[in-house]
């Protein structure tokens, strides 16, 4: 954590001082593993390791799954089974790697909802911000390639829609579309190119992450006051941190073994449960599904999506600002990329002064409202596009929009927020307390348990 006083690595056996003059891999590791940490993190931090360890997960189970995988349109759905039935253990390894993906977007949504409601997107980690921003869009064009591999009929029809998607942008939408497809349709050709991104896509989230953590090591962890710590001096700074071994580790692998309990509970007892029945029947383009449906996790933005038809105002209005050229299909295209560009421009449209929501009453109200929307969208975003289900989208998508456009520069101007403590120290004196009779260190600090 740059600019706070803490111990450096120093090598002491003559191996160590040889090494360390060559490469200092060691000392990397001990300045990562001891950085001072914020001590009064809550167990909303602990997304970041989840995050780390399925993505391990993820790609170790990828490459086992690969070697036996075929790429081929007549054979894709024969292997999977093969794999199912043959390989040995490869039943676990295909439904780990499946809900590995809906572990790995749990984890990044409930990473993103804390980063908002904790504003750790504002200065100085607005690079940390758009990086993690970064992250989550490779892991979305990661997740559906993957889910094309099956090559079951939603794979196959619902490669069809997306893909479809980028035909509808003006003057290049049908270049664009054939050269992603490798043809005039998903065919042998868009099954390879999407193996090929699927299998390459891991590995640059992989290095991603490891500029994320590098990113928030230099400016440091936020933490649920907003309160930055002190670097005036070491007493002080020792006074608002812990190491981050071990305190933090342990507090972190204790969080990740009880959510691995629960992962490998639904591999075990309903590993199909989040997967769509529709893609156990082969591929066939002649048959189209009664309704296509994403994964759960694309649900909210496939919902945006569908919410702007030719009948919407604001869609007609730039129908005609454009003369045509933007039609319903490419305004909820742009919807859709739009409500995931907003977030990342968070840092800039979030006007006040004060990070964290936990002073800001106003704010958690709206943030609540968000956070809810987020579901309902998910939910009628698996519905059909008729009856009053588009109607809910569309509020829906009124809503996503007005929060990080309108309510969120509007509310640094209007709202009055709580007093904020002064220090890191003095907000977790407040929650822990600070004497040995309570379960502190011998200098008066409390050592915060794994619960905490």
């Amino acid at each position: 954590m740059s600019g706070i006083p803490h111990d450096h690595y120093e090598p002491k056996t003559g191996a160590e001082k040889w090494l360390h003059r060559r490469l200092p891999i060691v000392s990397l590791i001990y300045d990562t593993i001891m950085i001072p940490t914020p001590k009064n993190l809550n167990w909303m931090w602990i997304w970041g390791i989840v995050l780390m360890f399925t993505l391990v997960l993820q790609i170790v189970t990828g490459i086992v799954l690969v070697m036996h995988y075929t790429p081929h349109v007549d054979l894709a759905f024969e292997s999977v089974e093969h794999i199912m039935r043959n390989v040995n253990g490869g039943w676990a390894m295909r439904y780990i790697h499946a809900n590995g993906a809906s572990l790995f977007f749990i984890a990044v949504y409930l990473h993103i909802f804390r980063g908002i409601y904790y504003g750790s997107y504002k200065a100085p980690r607005e690079v940390t911000w758009i990086i993690g921003m970064l992250i989550y869009l490779c892991m979305m064009g990661t997740a559906f390639m993957g889910y094309v591999l099956p090559w079951g009929q939603m794979s196959f029809w619902g490669a069809t829609v997306i893909t479809g998607l980028f035909g509808a942008i003006p003057f290049v939408g049908e270049a664009l579309q054939t050269w992603l497809l490798g043809g005039p349709s998903v065919d042998n050709a868009t099954l390879n190119r999407f193996l090929s991104l699927h299998y390459l896509l891991p590995f640059v989230i992989l290095a991603l992450a490891l500029v994320h953590i590098w990113a928030f090591h230099t400016t440091g962890n936020s933490n649920p006051t907003g309160v930055e710590v002190r670097r005036t001096s070491r007493k002080e700074a020792e006074a608002d941190t812990l190491p981050f071994w071990p305190y933090f580790v342990i507090k972190d692998l204790f969080a990740l073994a009880v959510i691995l309990v629960v992962f490998f509970a639904v591999v075990g007892f309903m590993p199909n449960y989040l997967g769509h029945p529709d893609n156990y029947i082969p591929a066939n383009p002649l048959v189209t599904p009664p309704h296509i449906v994403p994964e759960w996790y694309f649900l909210p933005f496939y919902a945006i999506l569908r919410a702007f038809d030719g009948e919407v105002w604001v869609v007609q209005l730039a129908s005609f600002i454009t003369g045509g050229i933007v039609d319903a299909k490419f305004f909820g295209v742009l919807a859709m990329f739009g409500s995931i560009v907003v977030m990342a421009l968070l840092p800039w449209l979030d006007t006040s002064s004060v990070r964290s929501g936990r002073y800001r009453p106003m704010f958690k109200f709206w943030f609540w409202v968000f956070f809810i929307d987020f579901f309902v969208l998910m939910w009628v975003g698996a519905m059909p596009a008729e009856g009053i289900y588009p109607y809910i989208a569309l509020i829906g998508s009124a809503v996503w929009f007005a929060y990080f456009l309108v309510i969120i520069p509007l509310l640094g101007v209007i709202e009055k927020p709580l007093p904020q403590p002064a220090t890191i120290e003095d907000d977790f004196n407040e929650h822990y307390g600070d004497d040995d009779a309570s379960g502190g260190t011998p200098s008066g600090e409390r050592i915060p348990t794994p619960a905490e």
